[in-house]
C-alpha cells in the first residue's frame, strides 16, 4: 500500500524531475542551440563552410555523445562539485545533465536548420542579406517546426537521464524508485514511478507535436499569404 507519506515523497520526487528537466534542457539549449547553428552553417554545404571549426566541435560533440550518461556523470563528478558545492542532490544532477544533453541538442539543431530548403537560403543570398540576418530571418523561422520537436524529444531523453541519475546521488522519481522500489523490495512503488515517467513522457510528446504542427501550419499560412500578395 502507498500511505499518505509515500505519496508526499512521490509528489516531491515529482516536482524534482520536472525542476531537473526543464532546467537541464533550458541550459542545454542556451549551449547546444548556438553550437548546432555553428555546426549547420560550417559544413561543406553551410552558409559559412570552415572544415577546422566544423572538425574540431564536431568531435568534441560526438565524443560527449558515446559516453553513457551513468560513466559521464560519475566521470565529471569533481567539475560538478566545482559548480554547485556538491554532487549528490537535484540541483548537481543538473550539471551531468547538461553536460549529456547539450551534444545531442546540437545535432538536434544542426539537422533541422540543414533541413531549410536551400533555395530559400539562395533567395536571401541573392538580396544582399548578411549570415546573421540568414540565420535569423531565414533559418531559424524556418526550421522552428523542426526545433520544436526537437524540443520535445530532447526533454524527453533528459527526463530519461534524470531517472537514472538516481543511482548515483540523484533525486526525483528515478532516485525513488532504486531507493525504495529496488533496495527495499517495494515493487508497487516502483510500477508507479514507471507509470509516472510513461505519462510524462507522453505529455511531452503531445505537447511537442501539437506546438510543432501549428507552427508548421503558421509558417506555411504565412508563406502562401505573401506569396499571394506578391501577385
Amino acid at each position: 500500500m502507498i500511505d499518505s507519506k509515500m505519496l508526499s515523497l512521490i509528489g516531491t520526487g515529482l516536482s524534482e524531475s520536472l525542476y531537473m528537466t526543464f532546467f537541464a534542457t533550458l541550459f542545454s539549449y542556451i549551449i547546444g542551440l548556438p553550437a548546432g547553428l555553428i555546426l549547420a552553417i560550417s559544413s561543406r554545404e553551410g552558409i559559412r563552410p570552415n572544415r577546422g571549426v566544423n572538425l574540431t566541435l564536431g568531435g568534441i560533440v560526438n565524443f560527449l555523445r558515446s559516453v553513457p550518461f551513468i560513466i559521464l556523470a560519475v566521470a565529471i563528478i569533481p567539475f560538478t562539485r566545482f559548480v554547485t558545492g556538491t554532487s549528490i542532490g537535484s540541483t548537481a544532477t543538473i550539471v551531468p545533465l547538461v553536460v549529456a544533453s547539450a551534444p545531442l541538442v546540437a545535432r538536434s539543431v544542426e539537422s533541422s536548420v540543414k533541413g531549410v530548403d536551400s533555395g530559400v537560403v539562395e533567395a536571401a543570398r541573392s538580396m544582399g542579406a548578411s549570415t546573421w540576418q540568414i540565420i535569423r530571418k531565414v533559418l531559424l523561422p524556418e526550421a522552428l517546426p523542426s526545433l520544436i520537436s526537437g524540443v520535445a524529444s530532447a526533454t524527453i531523453t533528459t527526463l530519461g537521464f534524470s531517472a537514472m541519475a538516481g543511482a548515483f546521488g540523484g533525486s526525483g522519481l528515478g532516485a525513488i524508485a532504486i531507493n525504495y522500489g529496488y533496495y527495499r523490495g517495494q515493487a508497487n512503488i516502483m510500477y508507479v514511478m514507471v507509470v509516472l515517467l510513461v505519462l510524462l513522457v507522453q505529455i511531452i510528446q503531445k505537447i511537442g507535436e501539437r506546438l510543432s504542427v501549428k507552427l508548421d501550419k503558421t509558417i506555411r499560412g504565412g508563406a502562401a499569404s505573401e506569396e499571394t500578395n506578391s501577385r
